[in-house]
């Protein structure tokens, strides 16, 4: 590390607000599946900034949409059209399958917004205020305190408890645990198709069928957490396609606007015609024309480019050489995920091997102390896979 970079870490260190152990590397720019520090040391990207860059860096077309609307229009405020927002809106509601969207400024506020909906939806049914939701435990739906109140990891709440209330936790793929947790004063069961901070499980078909069956029947709303397993990251523009199993209400983010700060929720039309109304829910930066052209440029790049079909051909691969780590390493427990959304549990902790990695030119993450964590850009080829198998081979060797 040169001193420049040692310089800018401690400049950063006597400004910013403690809440993040940072690698120590300074990032600069990115180019494709690389990032570059300002050093210019490379580093081959498998964390896409937490599921966000699935494009790549640097995709040329993503700029100069963006650079163009900069010089047409970048906010008004929602007490006006602009016509970004249309056409997002338009294209996200034609690959989810969902009815109306409320565009926010990141995942934890479009859990917010899912909340506001499922309990408005309840309220309206009987003008009773106790409404309770059911999520899962290991699930993670944001910093935010009504996403940290359905968050089910306790270390993540009890430091800032009371959370909201009324919030119930029940086990992802054990049904009876979900059905123990139903009464007459459940509105919506929240869940993430595949946990991601929670360690990469995967909700199973036939769990997501019953949950789906259970909500039909009490007219109870089922919500579908996508912002990490969502866009193009499983294999389908969102993780419940695969199973045809539509929830009620939807949250995205992350590889929505691939780096600009954007959201949404989504419901059906029923939902939407029976829940949040005008002066109900607002933002003020929320759906602002220049990041509604990021979504909508996304939308058709991720088209163009047949970025579905890439992620279909190379998570295949990717999981065939994470097993065959799995199998040359009695420290591995482990495979879990599906896509590229993948995980390796660990029978120990894993920061150390991601630091080596950093070291090598990999960039890792992890998902809670003993899970290694691949969620690179959707844009990656077999050669980045092998690349970065070989570089983690000699981290776990070493």
């Amino acid at each position: 590390m040169s001193d420049r970079m040692k310089a800018y870490i401690q400049d950063a260190e006597s400004v910013l607000l403690h809440t993040y152990n940072r690698y120590q590397i300074v990032l600069e720019r990115g180019d494709g599946v690389y990032l570059y520090d300002t050093d210019g040391k490379r580093y081959l990207d498998f964390c896409a900034g937490i599921a966000v860059f699935a494009l790549g860096y640097n995709n040329r077309a993503y700029n100069d949409a963006l650079k163009a609307q900069i010089d047409k229009l970048i906010h008004t405020s929602n007490y006006y059209y602009n016509l970004p927002a249309i056409g997002a809106a338009k294209k996200l509601l034609q690959v989810s399958g969902m009815d109306r969207v409320f565009f926010t400024n990141s995942g934890a506020e479009a859990v917010e917004g899912a909340i506001k909906t499922v309990r408005k939806y309840a309220y309206l049914k009987d003008g009773c205020r106790d409404h309770e939701i059911i999520a899962m435990e290991h699930a993670f739906h944001g910093r935010t305190f009504g996403a940290l109140s359905v968050t089910g990891n306790p270390g993540y709440r009890e430091p800032f408890e009371p959370m909201i209330g009324h919030v119930k936790f029940a086990r992802l793929n054990d049904y009876e645990s979900v059905l123990g947790q139903v009464t007459d004063k459940t509105c919506a069961i929240l869940l993430e198709p595949v946990q991601g901070e929670g360690g990469l499980s995967v909700a199973e078909e036939g769990f997501l069928r019953s949950l789906r069956k259970l909500c039909d029947e009490r007219d109870i709303l089922l919500v579908f957490d996508e912002i990490q397993c969502g866009m193009g990251r499983t294999g389908y523009y969102y993780a419940w396609q695969k199973y045809g199993v539509k929830p009620d209400v939807m949250t995205t983010a992350k590889a929505l606007g691939c780096g600009v700060p954007v959201g949404a929720f989504l419901m059906t039309e029923r939902v939407g015609a029976s829940s949040l109304a005008a002066g109900d829910h607002g933002t003020t930066y929320g759906g602002n024309p220049l990041v509604c052209t990021a979504v909508e440029k996304v939308l058709d790049l991720f088209e163009d480019g047949h970025i579905i079909e890439n992620v279909r051909e190379v998570a295949p691969y990717l999981e065939m050489r994470l097993e065959e780590l799995k199998a040359r390493h009695a420290c591995i427990r482990e495979r879990r995920g599906t896509g590229l959304m993948q995980g390796l549990l660990f029978d120990r902790p894993v920061r150390d091997v991601i630091g080596r990695a950093l070291e090598k030119g990999l960039i890792l993450i992890n998902a809670g102390p003993e899970i290694l964590r691949f969620v690179p850009p959707l844009v990656i080829t077999k050669e980045n896979v092998d690349q970065m198998i070989s570089i983690l081979d000699a981290c776990i060797q070493a």
